[in-house]
Protein backbone atom coordinates (compact mmCIF):
# COMPACT_ATOMS: atom_id res chain seq x y z
CA UNK A 1 0.00 0.00 0.00
CA UNK A 2 2.89 2.82 1.03
CA UNK A 3 4.88 1.49 -2.12
CA UNK A 4 1.24 2.33 -4.29
CA UNK A 5 0.61 5.54 -2.59
CA UNK A 6 4.07 6.63 -3.41
CA UNK A 7 3.58 6.31 -6.98
CA UNK A 8 0.42 7.97 -6.83
CA UNK A 9 2.46 11.08 -5.48
CA UNK A 10 4.86 10.74 -7.62
CA UNK A 11 2.93 10.43 -10.43
CA UNK A 12 0.47 13.24 -8.98
CA UNK A 13 3.32 15.19 -8.80
CA UNK A 14 4.77 14.81 -12.41
CA UNK A 15 1.21 15.68 -13.77
CA UNK A 16 0.79 18.75 -11.92
CA UNK A 17 4.64 19.88 -12.90
CA UNK A 18 3.83 19.28 -16.44
CA UNK A 19 0.72 21.02 -16.02
CA UNK A 20 2.92 23.78 -14.78
CA UNK A 21 5.54 24.02 -17.05
CA UNK A 22 2.88 23.66 -20.36
CA UNK A 23 2.19 27.86 -19.93
CA UNK A 24 6.11 27.95 -19.74
CA UNK A 25 6.85 26.24 -22.48
CA UNK A 26 4.45 27.85 -24.60
CA UNK A 27 5.43 31.41 -23.40
CA UNK A 28 9.11 30.13 -24.70
CA UNK A 29 8.34 29.14 -27.83
CA UNK A 30 6.60 32.78 -28.17
CA UNK A 31 9.53 34.14 -27.55
CA UNK A 32 11.81 32.21 -29.47
CA UNK A 33 9.21 32.57 -32.56
CA UNK A 34 9.29 36.13 -31.64
CA UNK A 35 13.33 36.11 -31.78
CA UNK A 36 13.25 34.06 -35.05
CA UNK A 37 10.90 37.38 -36.59
CA UNK A 38 13.66 39.86 -35.31
CA UNK A 39 16.28 38.06 -36.99
CA UNK A 40 14.17 37.98 -40.48
CA UNK A 41 13.37 41.81 -40.16
CA UNK A 42 16.95 42.58 -39.34
CA UNK A 43 18.13 40.24 -42.28
CA UNK A 44 16.01 42.37 -44.49
CA UNK A 45 17.38 45.47 -43.31
CA UNK A 46 20.87 45.41 -44.79
CA UNK A 47 22.42 43.92 -48.02
CA UNK A 48 26.09 43.92 -48.82
CA UNK A 49 26.08 47.07 -50.43
CA UNK A 50 24.28 48.83 -46.91
CA UNK A 51 25.94 51.29 -45.01
CA UNK A 52 27.03 51.14 -41.71
CA UNK A 53 23.78 53.22 -40.23
CA UNK A 54 21.52 49.93 -41.64
CA UNK A 55 23.80 47.64 -40.16
CA UNK A 56 23.87 49.55 -36.68
CA UNK A 57 19.70 48.87 -36.75
CA UNK A 58 20.16 45.56 -37.88
CA UNK A 59 22.60 44.96 -34.66
CA UNK A 60 19.41 46.26 -32.52
CA UNK A 61 16.71 44.02 -34.12
CA UNK A 62 19.59 41.72 -33.50
CA UNK A 63 20.44 42.20 -29.56
CA UNK A 64 16.56 42.12 -29.31
CA UNK A 65 16.50 38.72 -30.39
CA UNK A 66 18.76 37.08 -28.21
CA UNK A 67 17.39 39.13 -25.47
CA UNK A 68 13.66 37.36 -26.73
CA UNK A 69 15.17 33.87 -26.83
CA UNK A 70 18.91 33.64 -25.27
CA UNK A 71 19.75 29.87 -26.59
CA UNK A 72 19.09 31.47 -30.22
CA UNK A 73 21.95 30.28 -32.29
CA UNK A 74 20.91 31.80 -35.46
CA UNK A 75 20.73 35.12 -33.38
CA UNK A 76 23.96 35.15 -31.86
CA UNK A 77 25.66 33.70 -35.49
CA UNK A 78 24.15 36.71 -37.56
CA UNK A 79 24.79 39.10 -34.37
CA UNK A 80 28.66 38.27 -34.77
CA UNK A 81 28.71 38.97 -38.67
CA UNK A 82 27.32 42.04 -38.52
CA UNK A 83 29.54 43.69 -35.02
CA UNK A 84 32.70 41.95 -37.52
CA UNK A 85 31.37 44.18 -40.37
CA UNK A 86 31.42 47.17 -38.15
CA UNK A 87 34.52 46.65 -36.60
CA UNK A 88 33.70 45.24 -32.99
CA UNK A 89 36.02 42.30 -33.43
CA UNK A 90 36.16 41.18 -29.39
CA UNK A 91 32.02 41.49 -29.35
CA UNK A 92 32.24 39.73 -32.67
CA UNK A 93 33.97 36.38 -31.61
CA UNK A 94 31.62 36.61 -28.11
CA UNK A 95 28.44 36.47 -29.92
CA UNK A 96 30.43 33.57 -32.58
CA UNK A 97 30.93 31.58 -29.37
CA UNK A 98 27.21 32.30 -27.83
CA UNK A 99 26.63 30.56 -31.59
CA UNK A 100 28.52 27.69 -31.40
CA UNK A 101 27.55 26.80 -27.62
CA UNK A 102 23.68 27.52 -28.77
CA UNK A 103 23.70 25.66 -31.74
CA UNK A 104 23.01 27.74 -35.32
CA UNK A 105 22.15 26.42 -38.48
CA UNK A 106 23.32 29.32 -40.35
CA UNK A 107 26.88 28.89 -39.12
CA UNK A 108 26.87 24.95 -39.55
CA UNK A 109 26.26 26.20 -43.21
CA UNK A 110 28.76 28.82 -43.50
CA UNK A 111 25.85 30.79 -44.67
CA UNK A 112 26.75 34.74 -45.09
CA UNK A 113 24.61 37.11 -46.39
CA UNK A 114 26.54 40.05 -46.29
CA UNK A 115 29.06 38.92 -49.05
CA UNK A 116 27.99 38.83 -52.55
CA UNK A 117 28.70 35.59 -54.53
CA UNK A 118 29.36 37.49 -57.64
CA UNK A 119 30.12 40.98 -56.24
CA UNK A 120 33.23 41.49 -59.15
CA UNK A 121 30.64 43.97 -61.50
CA UNK A 122 29.27 45.58 -58.39
CA UNK A 123 31.87 47.41 -57.01
CA UNK A 124 33.58 46.18 -54.36
CA UNK A 125 36.76 45.02 -52.99
CA UNK A 126 37.50 41.22 -52.56
CA UNK A 127 34.97 39.24 -49.87
CA UNK A 128 34.76 40.63 -45.92
CA UNK A 129 35.54 44.33 -46.99
CA UNK A 130 33.25 47.29 -46.95
CA UNK A 131 35.03 49.91 -49.19
CA UNK A 132 33.17 50.74 -52.45
CA UNK A 133 35.65 50.97 -55.38
CA UNK A 134 35.00 51.88 -58.89
CA UNK A 135 32.51 49.30 -60.72
CA UNK A 136 34.28 46.56 -62.66
CA UNK A 137 33.82 45.72 -65.95
CA UNK A 138 30.75 43.00 -66.19
CA UNK A 139 32.14 40.19 -66.20
CA UNK A 140 31.83 37.62 -69.27
CA UNK A 141 30.82 34.65 -68.43
CA UNK A 142 32.05 31.77 -70.82
CA UNK A 143 29.75 28.95 -72.20
CA UNK A 144 27.34 27.22 -70.22
CA UNK A 145 29.02 23.94 -68.70
CA UNK A 146 25.51 22.86 -66.98
CA UNK A 147 22.24 23.57 -65.75
CA UNK A 148 20.55 23.38 -62.26
CA UNK A 149 16.72 24.08 -61.62
CA UNK A 150 14.80 23.74 -58.40
CA UNK A 151 10.99 23.89 -59.06
CA UNK A 152 8.27 24.32 -56.36
CA UNK A 153 4.53 24.23 -57.07
CA UNK A 154 2.70 23.75 -53.55
CA UNK A 155 -1.58 24.24 -54.03
CA UNK A 156 -2.41 22.19 -50.83
CA UNK A 157 -1.22 22.59 -47.11
CA UNK A 158 -1.18 20.97 -43.61
CA UNK A 159 -2.95 24.28 -42.64
CA UNK A 160 -6.41 23.59 -43.75
CA UNK A 161 -7.59 26.68 -43.17
CA UNK A 162 -4.84 28.77 -45.88
CA UNK A 163 -6.44 28.09 -48.98
CA UNK A 164 -5.66 25.70 -51.76
CA UNK A 165 -4.17 27.03 -55.03
CA UNK A 166 -5.51 24.90 -58.35
CA UNK A 167 -3.02 24.97 -61.00
CA UNK A 168 0.46 25.45 -58.45
CA UNK A 169 1.19 21.82 -59.48
CA UNK A 170 0.26 21.48 -62.99
CA UNK A 171 2.31 25.13 -63.00
CA UNK A 172 5.41 23.48 -62.08
CA UNK A 173 5.23 20.40 -63.60
CA UNK A 174 4.91 22.22 -67.04
CA UNK A 175 7.20 24.29 -66.29
CA UNK A 176 9.86 21.46 -65.63
CA UNK A 177 9.30 19.54 -68.52
CA UNK A 178 10.00 22.69 -70.77
CA UNK A 179 12.87 23.36 -68.67
CA UNK A 180 13.81 19.16 -69.43
CA UNK A 181 12.60 18.88 -73.16
CA UNK A 182 15.80 19.19 -75.55
CA UNK A 183 14.17 21.95 -77.83
CA UNK A 184 13.21 24.02 -75.54
CA UNK A 185 15.43 24.34 -72.20
CA UNK A 186 17.51 21.26 -72.58
CA UNK A 187 18.33 20.78 -68.85
CA UNK A 188 19.46 17.63 -67.69
CA UNK A 189 16.57 15.52 -66.39
CA UNK A 190 18.75 14.29 -63.24
CA UNK A 191 19.31 18.21 -62.46
CA UNK A 192 15.94 19.66 -62.41
CA UNK A 193 13.98 18.64 -59.04
CA UNK A 194 10.55 19.03 -58.30
CA UNK A 195 8.79 19.89 -55.05
CA UNK A 196 5.05 19.83 -55.19
CA UNK A 197 2.94 19.93 -52.04
CA UNK A 198 3.56 17.58 -48.94
CA UNK A 199 7.32 17.44 -50.51
CA UNK A 200 7.75 21.19 -50.67
CA UNK A 201 8.25 22.10 -47.05
CA UNK A 202 10.05 25.00 -45.75
CA UNK A 203 13.19 22.06 -44.47
CA UNK A 204 12.94 20.45 -47.83
CA UNK A 205 13.09 23.87 -49.65
CA UNK A 206 16.39 25.10 -47.83
CA UNK A 207 17.80 21.52 -49.01
CA UNK A 208 17.47 21.90 -52.45
CA UNK A 209 18.82 25.36 -52.45
CA UNK A 210 21.42 24.89 -50.86
CA UNK A 211 22.48 21.52 -52.83
CA UNK A 212 22.65 23.89 -56.04
CA UNK A 213 24.79 26.41 -54.43
CA UNK A 214 27.32 23.64 -53.26
CA UNK A 215 27.16 22.52 -57.09
CA UNK A 216 26.64 25.21 -59.34
CA UNK A 217 29.71 26.91 -60.71
CA UNK A 218 30.10 30.30 -62.39
CA UNK A 219 29.56 29.15 -66.26
CA UNK A 220 26.23 27.29 -65.19
CA UNK A 221 22.67 28.52 -65.35
CA UNK A 222 20.37 27.79 -62.38
CA UNK A 223 16.44 28.47 -62.68
CA UNK A 224 14.71 28.77 -59.75
CA UNK A 225 10.13 28.64 -60.10
CA UNK A 226 7.96 28.72 -57.16
CA UNK A 227 4.32 28.80 -57.13
CA UNK A 228 2.25 28.98 -54.21
CA UNK A 229 1.17 31.74 -51.47
CA UNK A 230 3.06 34.82 -50.09
CA UNK A 231 2.57 37.50 -47.37
CA UNK A 232 2.05 41.08 -47.68
CA UNK A 233 4.47 42.79 -45.10
CA UNK A 234 1.01 44.09 -43.10
CA UNK A 235 0.71 40.09 -42.34
CA UNK A 236 3.72 40.36 -39.64
CA UNK A 237 2.64 43.40 -37.71
CA UNK A 238 5.78 43.38 -35.66
CA UNK A 239 8.57 44.09 -38.39
CA UNK A 240 6.65 43.56 -41.89
CA UNK A 241 8.45 40.37 -43.29
CA UNK A 242 7.69 38.75 -46.62
CA UNK A 243 7.08 35.03 -46.48
CA UNK A 244 6.12 32.26 -48.75
CA UNK A 245 3.74 29.88 -47.31
CA UNK A 246 5.45 26.38 -47.33
CA UNK A 247 3.39 22.94 -47.54
CA UNK A 248 3.81 23.17 -43.53
CA UNK A 249 3.59 26.58 -42.94
CA UNK A 250 1.19 27.04 -39.80
CA UNK A 251 -0.53 30.38 -40.49
CA UNK A 252 -3.95 30.21 -38.46
CA UNK A 253 -5.41 29.72 -35.11
CA UNK A 254 -9.28 29.01 -34.37
CA UNK A 255 -9.68 31.13 -37.82
CA UNK A 256 -7.57 34.01 -36.84
CA UNK A 257 -3.82 34.63 -38.29
CA UNK A 258 -1.27 33.77 -35.80
CA UNK A 259 1.48 35.74 -36.65
CA UNK A 260 3.81 33.48 -34.26
CA UNK A 261 3.36 30.07 -35.81
CA UNK A 262 3.74 31.84 -39.54
CA UNK A 263 6.51 33.11 -39.08
CA UNK A 264 8.32 30.32 -37.08
CA UNK A 265 6.87 27.53 -39.96
CA UNK A 266 6.49 30.07 -43.39
CA UNK A 267 9.37 30.09 -45.64
CA UNK A 268 11.12 33.87 -45.53
CA UNK A 269 11.47 36.07 -48.61
CA UNK A 270 14.70 37.11 -47.17
CA UNK A 271 15.85 33.67 -46.91
CA UNK A 272 15.38 33.18 -50.63
CA UNK A 273 17.38 36.64 -51.66
CA UNK A 274 19.88 35.54 -50.11
CA UNK A 275 20.48 32.59 -51.23
CA UNK A 276 20.07 33.45 -54.98
CA UNK A 277 22.29 37.05 -54.15
CA UNK A 278 25.13 35.22 -51.51
CA UNK A 279 24.85 31.19 -52.11
CA UNK A 280 24.59 31.13 -56.10
CA UNK A 281 27.96 31.69 -57.92
CA UNK A 282 26.41 30.82 -61.51
CA UNK A 283 26.83 34.05 -63.47
CA UNK A 284 23.49 32.97 -65.18
CA UNK A 285 20.35 32.48 -62.32
CA UNK A 286 16.84 32.96 -63.09
CA UNK A 287 14.25 33.40 -60.67
CA UNK A 288 10.64 33.42 -61.29
CA UNK A 289 8.08 33.88 -58.66
CA UNK A 290 4.51 33.37 -59.77
CA UNK A 291 3.15 33.79 -55.95
CA UNK A 292 0.31 35.12 -54.87
CA UNK A 293 -2.66 34.03 -56.33
CA UNK A 294 -6.14 34.80 -55.98
CA UNK A 295 -7.10 31.19 -54.36
CA UNK A 296 -9.65 30.66 -57.14
CA UNK A 297 -10.12 31.18 -60.76
CA UNK A 298 -10.15 34.27 -63.16
CA UNK A 299 -13.11 36.14 -61.57
CA UNK A 300 -12.13 35.84 -57.70
CA UNK A 301 -11.42 39.00 -56.51
CA UNK A 302 -10.42 40.02 -53.20
CA UNK A 303 -7.19 40.60 -51.29
CA UNK A 304 -7.43 37.94 -48.19
CA UNK A 305 -7.20 34.45 -48.71
CA UNK A 306 -8.89 33.90 -45.02
CA UNK A 307 -9.10 36.29 -41.91
CA UNK A 308 -6.02 38.08 -41.47
CA UNK A 309 -3.56 36.53 -44.06
CA UNK A 310 -3.49 38.75 -47.46
CA UNK A 311 -1.91 37.93 -50.54
CA UNK A 312 0.56 40.22 -52.33
CA UNK A 313 3.73 40.06 -54.71
CA UNK A 314 7.33 40.58 -53.23
CA UNK A 315 8.27 43.96 -52.22
CA UNK A 316 10.10 45.83 -54.35
CA UNK A 317 13.46 45.65 -52.32
CA UNK A 318 12.77 41.95 -51.65
CA UNK A 319 12.96 41.91 -55.98
CA UNK A 320 16.22 44.23 -55.74
CA UNK A 321 17.88 42.64 -53.26
CA UNK A 322 17.49 38.82 -55.12
CA UNK A 323 19.06 40.51 -57.96
CA UNK A 324 22.43 41.77 -56.42
CA UNK A 325 25.11 40.74 -57.55
CA UNK A 326 26.02 39.49 -61.32
CA UNK A 327 24.02 37.99 -64.27
CA UNK A 328 20.83 38.06 -61.97
CA UNK A 329 17.37 37.84 -63.29
CA UNK A 330 13.95 37.90 -61.22
CA UNK A 331 10.61 37.77 -62.54
CA UNK A 332 7.54 38.37 -60.56
CA UNK A 333 3.72 37.61 -61.43
CA UNK A 334 2.45 40.52 -60.77
CA UNK A 335 3.20 43.88 -58.77
CA UNK A 336 3.32 44.02 -54.91
CA UNK A 337 -0.46 45.89 -54.68
CA UNK A 338 -1.69 42.97 -57.20
CA UNK A 339 -2.51 39.78 -56.94
CA UNK A 340 -1.22 36.84 -59.31
CA UNK A 341 -4.41 35.40 -60.38
CA UNK A 342 -5.50 31.32 -61.66
CA UNK A 343 -7.12 30.59 -64.67
CA UNK A 344 -10.12 28.14 -64.89
CA UNK A 345 -9.91 28.66 -68.74
CA UNK A 346 -5.89 27.88 -69.05
CA UNK A 347 -5.96 25.98 -66.16
CA UNK A 348 -2.32 27.77 -65.07
CA UNK A 349 -1.49 30.81 -63.76
CA UNK A 350 -1.74 33.70 -66.34
CA UNK A 351 1.69 34.51 -65.33
CA UNK A 352 3.21 30.64 -65.97
CA UNK A 353 0.79 30.03 -69.09
CA UNK A 354 2.25 32.66 -70.88
CA UNK A 355 5.78 32.25 -69.59
CA UNK A 356 5.49 28.70 -70.93
CA UNK A 357 4.18 29.75 -74.08
CA UNK A 358 7.23 32.53 -74.79
CA UNK A 359 10.07 29.67 -73.89
CA UNK A 360 7.96 27.36 -76.39
CA UNK A 361 7.88 29.97 -78.89
CA UNK A 362 11.11 30.87 -79.08
CA UNK A 363 12.23 27.37 -78.84
CA UNK A 364 14.14 28.32 -75.33
CA UNK A 365 16.76 30.44 -77.36
CA UNK A 366 15.00 34.21 -76.55
CA UNK A 367 16.67 36.14 -74.43
CA UNK A 368 14.78 36.47 -71.21
CA UNK A 369 14.10 39.79 -71.39
CA UNK A 370 12.30 39.90 -74.34
CA UNK A 371 10.63 36.43 -72.84
CA UNK A 372 9.31 38.75 -70.24
CA UNK A 373 8.16 41.77 -72.65
CA UNK A 374 5.90 39.19 -74.18
CA UNK A 375 4.46 37.54 -71.00
CA UNK A 376 3.99 41.06 -69.69
CA UNK A 377 1.95 42.39 -72.17
CA UNK A 378 -0.04 39.21 -72.54
CA UNK A 379 -1.15 38.66 -68.92
CA UNK A 380 -2.16 42.51 -68.70
CA UNK A 381 -4.21 42.18 -71.56
CA UNK A 382 -5.82 38.58 -70.61
CA UNK A 383 -6.29 39.82 -67.17
CA UNK A 384 -7.10 43.12 -68.13
CA UNK A 385 -9.94 41.57 -70.01
CA UNK A 386 -11.78 39.97 -67.23
CA UNK A 387 -11.91 43.07 -65.40
CA UNK A 388 -9.03 42.59 -63.43
CA UNK A 389 -5.12 44.14 -63.05
CA UNK A 390 -2.17 41.80 -63.11
CA UNK A 391 1.30 43.38 -64.19
CA UNK A 392 4.73 41.17 -63.86
CA UNK A 393 7.54 42.89 -62.85
CA UNK A 394 11.35 42.08 -63.98
CA UNK A 395 14.73 43.12 -62.18
CA UNK A 396 17.97 42.49 -63.02
CA UNK A 397 21.69 43.29 -62.05
CA UNK A 398 22.51 45.34 -64.63
CA UNK A 399 21.18 46.38 -68.00
CA UNK A 400 23.21 44.19 -69.37
CA UNK A 401 22.32 41.46 -67.62
CA UNK A 402 20.99 38.81 -70.21
CA UNK A 403 20.90 35.00 -71.25
CA UNK A 404 18.32 32.23 -72.73
CA UNK A 405 17.59 29.23 -71.11
CA UNK A 406 18.95 27.01 -74.24
CA UNK A 407 22.77 27.89 -75.68
CA UNK A 408 25.35 25.77 -77.37
CA UNK A 409 26.75 24.32 -74.33
CA UNK A 410 30.77 24.15 -73.67
CA UNK A 411 32.66 21.51 -75.72
CA UNK A 412 33.90 19.96 -72.48
CA UNK A 413 30.70 20.23 -70.64
CA UNK A 414 29.83 17.05 -68.83
CA UNK A 415 26.68 15.40 -66.85
CA UNK A 416 27.32 16.71 -63.25
CA UNK A 417 23.61 14.90 -61.29
CA UNK A 418 22.53 17.50 -58.72
CA UNK A 419 23.78 15.41 -55.66
CA UNK A 420 21.80 15.34 -52.32
CA UNK A 421 24.08 13.62 -48.90
CA UNK A 422 21.83 11.62 -47.01
CA UNK A 423 18.60 12.21 -48.79
CA UNK A 424 16.85 10.89 -52.18
CA UNK A 425 13.38 11.78 -51.18
CA UNK A 426 11.82 14.61 -52.07
CA UNK A 427 12.27 14.31 -55.71
CA UNK A 428 9.66 13.90 -58.05
CA UNK A 429 11.31 12.64 -62.08
CA UNK A 430 9.36 14.55 -64.27
CA UNK A 431 8.78 12.61 -68.03
CA UNK A 432 10.19 14.31 -71.02
CA UNK A 433 7.92 15.76 -73.51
Amino acid sequence: MISQLRSRIAASTLLAAALLACPLARAEDARCGAGQDLIVQALERVTPQSNNDAFEDALQLLKSAVAECPELGDAWYYRGLVEKRLGQDALATYAMGKAKFSGSEALDQGLNPFVLSTPASRGFETEGTTTPVPAAPPIKPGPVQQKWALVVGIGHFTDKQIPQLNYTDSDATAFAAELKDPAIGGFPADNVHVLTDDQATTKNIKEELNAIARQAQPNDLVVIYVATHGTPRTSDTAGGANYLITYDTEAYSNGSLNEDALYATAYPMVELANAVSTRMKALRTAVFLDTCYSGGAAGAKGAQTAAGLANTAPSASMLSHMSDGTGRIVMAASEVNEESLESSQLRHGYFTYYLLQALKNGKGQTPLSQVYASVAQQVSQSVSSQGMHQHPVMNRSSADADFALRTPPAATASARPLQHPGRAEGIRAMPQQ
